[in-house]
C-alpha cells in the first residue's frame, strides 16, 4: 500500500504544475495513521535526498563556506562558480568582470536545481495538506486542539512546506507560492507576505503536533512541535532582519498578508541594480512572536535539552569532559541501524542510513581523508567545509572547548594513520583547517565499504540555536538580563565554567550584548552553515568583512616578514612546524585522543585534542567484510605536532633537536603566504561598501523559461 501512495502522491515534474495524479480516496489514505504516514514519506525522503539546501547542493557550494570563518578547500580557478556564489559574485568564470551583472542564468545547474527540487517537495506535500483538508475528518481534528497520531503526521506536512519555503526565500528572495495543489504559479509573490503566511499556518498546527518523546512513533527526525516552534524563531529573524530586495517590482510590491504597504529602514541602495538592503519598521512585531514561541520551546521541549554533562565513562573522557562533543559524538553512534541514534540536543535531524547515497557528513563536511572510494580506512572525505586561520588562531579563546571539537589541523592517510593538513589549496589532506564534527574514525560502526555512504544525520537544528535565538530577541526588545541568561547557558557549557567563559569581557570586546550573541553563534555553530546568513540579517556584514581583511593582512604580513604572527588571544601561527608519527597505542592506550587537559598542553601528541585514529581499523575491516590491503599504518597511527601555536625558530637549536628525534619540518603558514589571494582578496571579493549585499541565487534559465514570461531576474542579474 505505502509504495502505491507514494506514486499517486507524487508531484508533476514542472514546478509551474503541481496538479496531483492521486486517485486514492482520501478519506481512506488520510482517516488512519499509517497510510497517511506513507503519504508523507515519498517528500521526507525527497528532502532528505535532494533538498539541496542542509547537506549538497547549494549548502555544499555557498553557505557552508562562504563567511569571514567559512572558506573554500580549493583555489578560486578550480571551482569558479562555487567562489562566485560563497563571496557575494566576486568574478566570474574568467575573471574579467565581477558583480551580479557578469553572471549568466545557464551557468550553474544549482540555480536551476535547487529551485525545481524545493518545488517538487512542495508540490507533494501540497497535494497531502489539499487531501487532507477535503477529509472528512479535517475538521474535528482541527477543533480538537490537541495532537493525534493524524494531526501530527498533518502538522509535519505544513511545517515541512514552511521549511522548504524559508530557504527558498533566503536563496532567492521573492519566489512563486504555491499553497494549493493543482494551482500554476502566474509571478512572483513578495517574501513578506510568504512569511507572514508561513507564520499563521505554523501557529495553526503547533498545538496539533507533538513534542519529540511525547509519541513513541515520533523521533527527532520528524518534524515535532518544538523544531515547528523553532522554524518560527528562524522566520521572524530572518524576515525581521536586514534583507536586501527589489525596486524593481513596483513602490507597493512589499505588503504583509493583508495587502498592506510596507515600511523599510534603509541602509544603502543601487539604483542601477534597483535593489536596496533594509530591514522592515516593524521588525518588533517579528520578534515578538519569536520571543513567543521560542520561549514555549525552551519552557516545554519534550526529551529535547541542551548537553551540559558528558555521560562517557571511557578514562580519556570521564577525565576531561567535553559536552559540546559528546553532542556530535551521538550522532555518530548506533548508524548500523535502522533507527540512528539522534543526538539529546537535536532538535531536528535529517535522517541517513548507512549505504545511502549522498550522505554528507563526514564526506563533506567532516575530518578530511585521504582514502579511496572503497576499503580504505577511512574512505575518501573531500572536506569541503574549511576554516580560516584567522577563525582558528585568532578568533577562538583558547579556553573554549569548542575550538578543537570544530576544527582540526591533521587528517586520515586512508590506510589507518593520522595525516597533516596543509594550507594549499585543494580537497582531502589539501584544503586548510577542516571540520571536526564529524569524523568516521570516532563511529561506533565506520562504513569503509563505499565513500560517501556512512549514514551520519544531517543536524538542521540543535537546542542551543533556540536559546541563542531567544537571547538575540530579548536583547533586541531591551529585555538584557534575560538576554544575558541565555547566553550564558550555552557559553558557560562551552568553557566549562563561569570564570573560563569571561563573559563579561567578551560582550565589552563586541560591544554591546546584542552583537556578543551573534558572535557567540560563529563558535557555536561553526561549520553548520549558520554564519553567512548571521552577517546579512544582522548588518555585521560591513563590519565582519573589513575586520576579515585587516587582521589576514596583517598575518600574512608578519609570516612574510618575520615568519610567524602572534594573535591578540596569545597563539601564534609559524610558516614551519614540525610532526613525527608514533605509537601513541603503546603509549597511551588508545589512538583516537579526547579533550587535553590543561596540564598535558605540552604533549604533541595529545594537544590540539580530538584527533589520532580510530582504535581498531582491523576491527572495523572485519565487521564490514572488507579487504585490509590498504591497512598498512602499523603502530605509528599518530601524530605528534611541535610549534603549532609558538614559533620554532627553523634555523635555531630546539629545531635541530627536534629533527634529531625524528620530527621532520612540515610547511605551514608558508603556504598561506604562497596562497596570499585565496585566503585574503578574493574571501568575499564582490563585496562592495555602502552597497546592497548581493548574496541570493538567480533564478536560472530554465526557471525562466518555464515561467512563460512571468518571471525576471533582480538584483542586477540577467535574464539571459
Amino acid at each position: 500500500m505505502g509504495a502505491t501512495l507514494l506514486g499517486c502522491l507524487s508531484s508533476c515534474s514542472d514546478f509551474l504544475n503541481q496538479a496531483s495524479s492521486s486517485q486514492a480516496d482520501k478519506d481512506f489514505v488520510f482517516s488512519d495513521p499509517t497510510t497517511a504516514r506513507a503519504a508523507l514519506q515519498n517528500a521526507y525522503e525527497n528532502w532528505r535526498a535532494n533538498g539541496k539546501v542542509h547537506s549538497a547542493g547549494v549548502f555544499y557550494d555557498m553557505t557552508v563556506s562562504g563567511s569571514d570563518c567559512e572558506t573554500q578547500p580549493e583555489t578560486n580557478a578550480a571551482q569558479t562558480n562555487r567562489w562566485t556564489m560563497s563571496y557575494l559574485y566576486g568574478w566570474n568564470a574568467n575573471e574579467s568582470a565581477k558583480g551580479p551583472e557578469a553572471q549568466s542564468p545557464s551557468g550553474n545547474g544549482d540555480f536551476n536545481s535547487t529551485w525545481k527540487s524545493l518545488y517538487s517537495i512542495i508540490g507533494e506535500v501540497n497535494s497531502i495538506i489539499s487531501n487532507y483538508q477535503e477529509s472528512n475528518g479535517f475538521q474535528s481534528m482541527i477543533s480538537a486542539g490537541k495532537p493525534s497520531e493524524l494531526s501530527q503526521i498533518y502538522g509535519e506536512a505544513v511545517t515541512l512546506r514552511a521549511t522548504c519555503y524559508y530557504e527558498l526565500t533566503r536563496y532567492y528572495g521573492d519566489v512563486a507560492f504555491q499553497t494549493i495543489s493543482g494551482s500554476t504559479a502566474t509571478h512572483l509573490t513578495n517574501r513578506d507576505s510568504i512569511s507572514e503566511y508561513l507564520l499563521n499556518d505554523l501557529e495553526q498546527v503547533i498545538p496539533l503536533m507533538y513534542r519529540s518523546g511525547e509519541s513513541s512513533s515520533i523521533t527527532k527526525t520528524h518534524f515535532n512541535r518544538t523544531y515547528a516552534e523553532g522554524l518560527i524563531g528562524r522566520i521572524c529573524l530572518w524576515d525581521g532582519g536586514y534583507q536586501t530586495r527589489r525596486t524593481d517590482m513596483g513602490s507597493s510590491y512589499y505588503t504583509d498578508i493583508n495587502g498592506k504597504p510596507l515600511s523599510f529602514e534603509k541602509i544603502s541602495e543601487n539604483s542601477t541594480r534597483k535593489c536596496f538592503y533594509g530591514r522592515r519598521s516593524d521588525w518588533q512585531n517579528l520578534y515578538k512572536i519569536a520571543e513567543k514561541y521560542l520561549g514555549d520551546a525552551i519552557s516545554n521541549p519534550g526529551n529535547i535539552h541542551l548537553q551540559t554533562t558528558d555521560p562517557r565513562t571511557d578514562s580519556r573522557y570521564a577525565s576531561t569532559p567535553n559536552p559540546f562533543q559528546y553532542v556530535f559524538q551521538q550522532t555518530m553512534m548506533g548508524i548500523d541501524t535502522n533507527n540512528p541514534t539522534c543526538a539529546d540536543e537535536s532538535v531536528y535531524e535529517v535522517a541517513e542510513t548507512h549505504a545511502s547515497s549522498s550522505s554528507q557528513r563526514p564526506y563533506a563536511f567532516g575530518r578530511p581523508s585521504n582514502g579511496g572510494s572503497a576499503s580504505y580506512y577511512p574512505c575518501k572525505s573531500y572536506g569541503q567545509s574549511r576554516f580560516t586561520p584567522i577563525y582558528y588562531y585568532g578568533d577562538f579563546d583558547p579556553n573554549d572547548l569548542r575550538r578543537d571539537v570544530t576544527c582540526t589541523v591533521t587528517g586520515s592517510s586512508g590506510t589507518g594513520a593520522e595525516s597533516l593538513l596543509n594550507f594549499n589549496k585543494g580537497s582531502r589532506l589539501n584544503g586548510g583547517i577542516a571540520l571536526n564534527k564529524w569524523d568516521e574514525n570516532r563511529m561506533n560502526h565506520p562504513w569503509t565499504t563505499k565513500q560517501g555512504q556512512s549514514g551520519i544525520n544531517d543536524p538542521y537544528m540543535r537546542f542551543s540555536e533556540i536559546i541563542l535565538m531567544q537571547a538575540e530577541v530579548k536583547a533586541a526588545l531591551g529585555e538584557e538580563a534575560q538576554a544575558r541568561s541565555l547566553l550564558d547557558q550555552v557559553r558557560n557549557r562551552a568553557f566549562g565554567s563561569e570564570g573560563l567563559a569571561n563573559t563579561d569581557q567578551f560582550i565589552a570586546d563586541y560591544g554591546s550584548l546584542l552583537n556578543a550573541i551573534i558572535e557567540e553563534r560563529k563558535f557555536e555553530f561553526g561549520g553548520e552553515g549558520m554564519r553567512r546568513w548571521d552577517l546579512i540579517r544582522t548588518n555585521r556584514l560591513s563590519w565582519a568583512v573589513a575586520r576579515y581583511h585587516e587582521r589576514a593582512e596583517a598575518m600574512i604580513n608578519s609570516l612574510k616578514s618575520k615568519g610567524y604572527y602572534t594573535f591578540p588571544n596569545g597563539n601564534t601561527i609559524s610558516n614551519y612546524i614540525w610532526t613525527k608519527l608514533v605509537d601513541a597505542g603503546t603509549t597511551y592506550g588508545y589512538r583516537l585522543t579526547a579533550q587535553c587537559s590543561k596540564e598535558k598542553e605540552n604533549d604533541p601528541v595529545l594537544y590540539p585534542g580530538w584527533r589520532g585514529q580510530n582504535d581498531d581499523w582491523s576491527a572495523v575491516a572485519d565487521y564490514n567484510g572488507t579487504s585490509k590491503s590498504n591497512l598498512t599504518a602499523g603502530s605509528t597511527t599518530n601524530l605528534a605536532i611541535k610549534g603549532l601555536f609558538t614559533y620554532i625558530d627553523p634555523n635555531g637549536e630546539e629545531a635541530q633537536k627536534l629533527e634529531l628525534d625524528g620530527y621532520t619540518e612540515q610547511p605551514w603558514g608558508i603556504n598561506i603566504v604562497n596562497n596570499e589571494k585565496q585566503y585574503n582578496y578574493y574571501i568575499y571579493s564582490g563585496y562592495e561598501d555602502g552597497q546592497p549585499p548581493i548574496y541570493m541565487l538567480m533564478m536560472g534559465d530554465n526557471i525562466l523559461k518555464n515561467s512563460n514570461g512571468h518571471f525576471h531576474n533582480g538584483y542586477g542579474f540577467r535574464d539571459e
